[in-house]
């Protein structure tokens, strides 16, 4: 009977989607189950679309390899395997990772064709490479197979947003809000609300999700995500206080060490900033991490420790595309400020045609601004920054992009106001750019009688999106 108890359980957990976490049994005070086997957390994660452990994953994946080495016809572990190399890749920024996966997904989908498993694991895999119109294909062709699925929809609400296509990817939230509940979706709530601009009930969610997370990994990856949106609206002390509880229940958590570097840098913490950073790319060396490293010792006068970052992130760019990943976006915005600006333009217009979401907007719109085309450059500025263009994300950096390109164009109304709002937002946003935010705003002086509300209306509608 016992026996029965516990296989119920195990089941029960599977179903709810969480992490499998056998409960204390007998009197209070007396022996508990054993938790659950590595492999078996890691395995109910990757198919429910949590955060995972690395030691986890790496166990799950030999447990997969060994089974298939003698049953190679198992299309669902084939799937199995290609979700957690993808997880693996995540979490490592290590895109050798992806070939291994897309080798595994596309295996179980030749054993059996229609496999929403393997379907959703290529939409999986396309988003993790930025590949956002491959994902969308391959997110609504794991639908047809099976509507109910709903791990399905984050992958396509991740899509329609990479994508640009903001009304879509709350019409699909609203279709998962029906279909299921608990940390994951309201982790993927949030972030849908805090790419509507809805930063209070981005952040109710995320606290929500975390609190009722099982797994130290999954309540660390949601805390991380908190910690992005304490930062994001200025609030130190907050962000700060995620980003460590994050590394504790995970240390394997380097996104939220990336964090508290930003946030150490922005609290004068400067050695603790340059410390975080460092571990944090040492063992997830994203591109993005070595540009904001750079820009840190570019701000503390070391050129040469910020050119080494730089090498780095090329390094890096390269090796992701040689996985599949696109990384045009941060090469973009790190040849706009580093490098050659007309050949940052030329790579983000590629990228807008392909998926033209408000991040890329922001980002041509800034290397525009970069090679002197400044009346273009407002267009795209505008979208990243106008929510009747979907720019309803509350970024310091997007306003700041937009304020300085209306100073050059001596919009000195508009231009103070973004200015302004941008050090509303987060007085933080970067150490670069503060100092001169603040310095275009003292050059730009107090508002004269001659200031109207907006002088945006000599600039025409927004582009067209290839």
């Amino acid at each position: 009977m016992r026996q029965r108890v516990l296989i119920a359980a195990v089941a029960g957990c599977a179903v709810l989607g969480g992490v499998l976490a056998l409960l204390p049994w007998g009197p209070a005070g007396t022996r508990e189950a054993a938790p659950p086997a590595p492999g078996a957390q890691a395995l109910t994660a990757v198919t429910t679309g949590v955060p995972a452990a690395l030691p986890d994953l790496a166990v799950l994946i030999d447990e997969r390899e060994a089974h298939l080495r003698t049953h190679p016809r198992d299309a669902k572990s084939w799937a199995v395997l290609g979700v957690a190399y993808v997880e693996q890749g995540r979490r490592t920024a290590e895109p050798v990772n992806y070939p291994k996966a897309e080798k595994a997904l596309r295996t179980s989908l030749r054993v059996r064709a229609r496999n929403a498993e393997a379907l959703n694991g290529m939409a999986a895999l396309a988003n993790a490479r930025r590949d956002y119109r491959a994902a969308l294909t391959w997110g609504e062709a794991a639908l047809q197979v099976n509507r109910k699925r709903w791990t399905t929809y984050p992958q396509l609400i991740d899509a329609y947003t990479g994508l640009g296509e903001y009304k879509a990817a709350k019409r699909t939230l609203d279709r998962l809000l029906k279909l299921r509940s608990g940390p994951a979706v309201q982790a993927r709530a949030a972030a849908v609300y805090r790419d509507r601009g809805r930063r209070e009930d981005a952040a109710a969610a995320l606290s929500d999700a975390a609190a009722a997370a099982e797994a130290p990994a999954e309540r660390a990856g949601y805390l991380e995500r908190a910690g992005q949106l304490a930062w994001e609206r200025g609030d130190l002390d907050v962000a700060l206080r995620h980003f460590q509880e994050a590394v504790r229940l995970d240390p394997d958590q380097r996104a939220a060490l990336a964090g508290q570097g930003r946030t150490m840098a922005a609290l004068g913490r400067t050695t603790e900033a340059l410390n975080a950073y460092r571990v944090a790319l040492a063992k997830q060396p994203c591109p993005e991490y070595a540009l904001e490293l750079g820009e840190l010792y570019e701000s503390l006068g070391l050129g040469q420790a910020a050119r080494v970052q730089y090498d780095l992130l090329r390094e890096r760019a390269a090796r992701a595309a040689a996985g599949g990943v696109d990384e045009e976006l941060v090469l973009g915005l790190f040849e706009a400020d580093h490098g050659h600006a007309p050949s940052a333009v030329r790579r983000l217009r590629t990228e807008w045609r392909r998926q033209p979401g408000i991040a890329v907007a922001d980002a041509l719109g800034w290397a525009l601004h970069r090679s002197g085309e400044d009346k273009e450059a407002l267009k795209f500025a505008r979208i990243a920054t106008d929510k009747a263009h979907g720019g309803g994300v509350r970024s310091a950096l997007y306003v700041y992009h937009r304020g300085m390109i209306e100073r050059e164009l001596e919009l000195a109304g508009p231009a103070r106001r973004h200015l302004q709002e941008a050090l509303r937002i987060n007085p933080h946003f970067s150490p670069t750019r503060v100092p001169l935010a603040e310095a275009a705003l003292k050059e730009l002086g107090e508002p004269s009688i001659q200031d109207v509300p907006e002088m945006d209306a000599e600039v025409d509608a927004k582009p067209r999106r290839g």
